[in-house]
C-alpha cells in the first residue's frame, strides 16, 4: 500500500471515529500487528495496512548490532503478528515519512512505548507536541538505566539511536 492510500485509510478512520465515538474513543484504533520492522516501528491493520511509529521513544537502529536486533526481538516479544493493540494517537499524527504516531496500548493495559524504555530497550525522544506520556516514559527509562536493564546492561545506548542516525558515532 503507498503512504498516500495509508494516509487516506487512516483519515477515513479517524472521520468514522470522530462521528461516532465518543470524546474520549476519537483518538484511539483498534489494530492487529501485522510485522515488527525494529525497535520502535511496526506494521499494522486497522483494518487497513500502516506503519506506526511509537511515540516519545527511540531503540537502535537496525544496524547497530547488536543492540539494534535486540531491540526489534523485545518489541517483537511484546507485539507479535496477530496481537490485537490500542493506538492512541496524540497532537501529529503523522511523521516526515508517514508512520502514524502512537502511543501502543497492550490487552493487558500496558504502553508498549512504556514497557520498552522500564526492559532498557528504548530510550526517550521527545518531539513536541506529543508530550502526553513523558514523565511515564523518562521514569520508566531512568529506572532502566539504573537498574542496568536491557541495553543499559552493556554500551548498548554508547551511540544513541539519534546519533547512529546522524553518523556521530
Amino acid at each position: 500500500m503507498t503512504r498516500r492510500a495509508e494516509r487516506v485509510v487512516v483519515l477515513a478512520l479517524l472521520a468514522a471515529l470522530s462521528a461516532a465515538a465518543p470524546a474520549s474513543a476519537q483518538t484511539r484504533l483498534e489494530c492487529r500487528v501485522t510485522s515488527v520492522t525494529d525497535g520502535d516501528t511496526f506494521r499494522a491493520a486497522c483494518p487497513g495496512s500502516t506503519r506506526v511509529r511509537l511515540l516519545l521513544i527511540d531503540a537502535p537502529e537496525r544496524d547497530q548490532r547488536p543492540f539494534g536486533g535486540q531491540a526489534r526481538a523485545r518489541l517483537l516479544a511484546l507485539t507479535p503478528p496477530g496481537s490485537a493493540v490500542t493506538l492512541e494517537l496524540d497532537v501529529a499524527v503523522h511523521d516526515q515519512y508517514g508512520r502514524l504516531l502512537a502511543y501502543v496500548w497492550l490487552a493487558d493495559g500496558r504502553m508498549v512505548n512504556e514497557e520498552m524504555a522500564r526492559a532498557g530497550f528504548a530510550v526517550p525522544l521527545v518531539y513536541p507536541p506529543n508530550v502526553r506520556y513523558i514523565e511515564r516514559i523518562r521514569g520508566a527509562a531512568a529506572e532502566a538505566r539504573e537498574r542496568r536493564l536491557g541495553l543499559w546492561a552493556g554500551n548498548g545506548f554508547g551511540c544513541a539511536p539519534r546519533d547512529h542516525r546522524r553518523h556521530r558515532c
